[in-house]
């Protein structure tokens, strides 16, 4: 039984050393400098006495003891220590203000990257270098972007992007910022009253091509049916002119055959006498009598 509560003791004692007291101790340790963890992508600085006296960019372990020496076992208790993140940073700055040398009135969207390239001046040269560069990137937008021809505004965006970018950048390094790429991602107008009489003017463009579409297509239209229509009448104008030839040589063919052109045209008399609608008296053969008196009866009747 003293050898299981024994046991117990022990194993509570061991869980709350390695549960608090470990934690504690590792505490304690970076306090006073032993080591250092620095993460990837971010930088510390360390002031003593409002003098930096070190800058640890590499990351991983490090012991404050070999990089500061002996002031770094005092550091994190009488000085203090900036974590700086050294990642590469987004901005996006809207409809910036700029007159094209029409008189334009343009807006201008411009994005850009920016990372910190010297701790120190960052921390201490500008109170607010995040906010100053923003205000020179749009001053250096309006500034090198007015008064150029709208058609070169709409178009040379990459031009346009480097000479943002050439403007600003000896400018922001000096307060511990590097600038990155700059890229002009908008070019709208400003003037509302503009935009609509542009949506107008465009509609009526497109009306006029699309009248002018239409109206080509019925000019095509046409000339493809008189064309057709033309061919279609010297065709046929030939058929007529060559029937009389065709109708000619038959005839002619058959008039070499006399009982073939008299059984011929008699089938042809027969054929129009059917075809007149004509009351027809038939007579037997040698009836001359009655033929007369019928004849005289039609002429008193």
């Amino acid at each position: 039984m003293d050898i299981l509560i024994t046991t117990l003791v022990t194993a509570g004692v061991a869980f709350f050393v390695f549960l608090i007291g470990e934690p504690i101790f590792r505490w304690f340790l970076r306090l006073i400098g032993l080591y250092a963890i620095i993460h990837e992508g971010t930088c510390h600085v360390y002031v003593l006495f409002g003098k930096v006296i070190g800058v640890i960019e590499e990351p991983g372990l490090q012991s404050l003891w070999a990089k500061l020496g002996l002031r770094g076992m005092i550091v994190n208790w009488l000085g203090r220590r900036y974590v700086i993140d050294m990642r590469l940073d987004q901005q996006y700055l809207r409809s910036l203000p700029v007159n094209s040398e029409e008189g334009a009135p343009m807006g201008i969207g411009v994005w850009y990257e920016m990372f910190i390239s010297d701790p120190v001046a960052f921390l201490f040269k500008n109170t607010d270098p995040r906010g100053s560069l923003a205000a020179n990137v749009s001053n250096s937008t309006v500034r090198s972007l007015s008064n150029m021809p709208l058609d070169d505004m709409l178009q040379t965006r990459h031009t346009m992007s480097r000479a943002v970018r050439a403007e600003v950048s000896p400018k922001s390094h000096e307060w511990g910022y590097q600038l990155g790429s700059v890229y002009i991602r908008k070019v709208h107008f400003r003037d509302n009253g503009m935009i609509r009489q542009i949506e107008e003017k465009v509609v009526n463009q497109l009306r006029q091509v699309t009248s002018a579409i239409l109206q080509d297509g019925e000019n095509r239209m046409n000339i493809i049916t008189s064309s057709a229509e033309r061919k279609a009448a010297v065709e046929f104008a030939k058929a007529n002119a060559m029937r009389p030839k065709i109708v000619g040589e038959a005839l002619q063919k058959i008039s070499s055959d006399g009982e073939v052109a008299s059984v011929l045209f008699d089938i042809l008399e027969t054929e129009n006498i059917l075809d007149s609608e004509a009351s027809v008296t038939m007579l037997p053969q040698g009836g001359e009598l009655l033929a007369q008196l019928m004849a005289s009866k039609e002429n008193n009747s």
